[in-house]
């Protein structure tokens, strides 16, 4: 799974109306300000989301965009999935699985791809922006404690919209 460009700034978007959730409505131009995010392209991916009903406008002097829902009900993967796409490394979870059945040689390899993109859908399903405002992720006490018993192992950078050469 690849997080895109577009992906992040989403993500970050979210977050930000999150804290502010209770405040009201938000400019786009503090959204950005606030993110570090380009306006225009953060008004197209504001309109991606308020067409899938995640934000909503309000018009007017004290206009601007804010969460539709509570941030505790909003999870990671309804925002990942809207913007990138399936969890997958690719296709679907579907087409692994026909891949599974039909082709036997490789059987295991795609096997392991489904198991990776069901612990990626485990955790962002299993997370909501008010998990991440707060600081705190489910299961990420465990995670540390399982990266403590690992002897040192290598680290490969995520690159988000970046070289994959790299």
């Amino acid at each position: 799974m690849k997080i895109s460009q577009k992906g992040l700034y989403a993500l970050q978007a979210m977050m930000m109306l999150a804290r502010h959730h209770k405040q009201g409505a938000i400019k786009i131009r503090e959204v950005a300000y606030e993110e570090d995010l380009p306006e225009k392209f953060l008004e197209l991916i504001l309109l991606e989301l308020k067409n899938a009903r995640m934000v909503e406008s309000v018009r007017g002097a004290k206009g601007g965009y804010q969460l539709r829902r509570d941030p505790s009900e909003i999870r990671l993967s309804e925002i990942m999935r809207l913007i990138d796409g399936p969890l997958a490394p690719f296709g679907d979870a579907e087409q692994l699985r026909v891949l599974i059945d039909r082709d036997l040689p490789h059987r295991a390899l795609y096997q392991v791809f489904l198991d990776v993109r069901d612990a990626v859908a485990d955790v962002l399903d299993n997370t909501t922006l008010a998990d991440l405002i707060a600081g705190t992720t489910p299961g990420s006490t465990k995670r540390r404690r399982t990266a403590r018993k690992k002897v040192k192992a290598s680290v490969l950078p995520m690159v988000v919209g970046g070289n994959k050469s790299e």
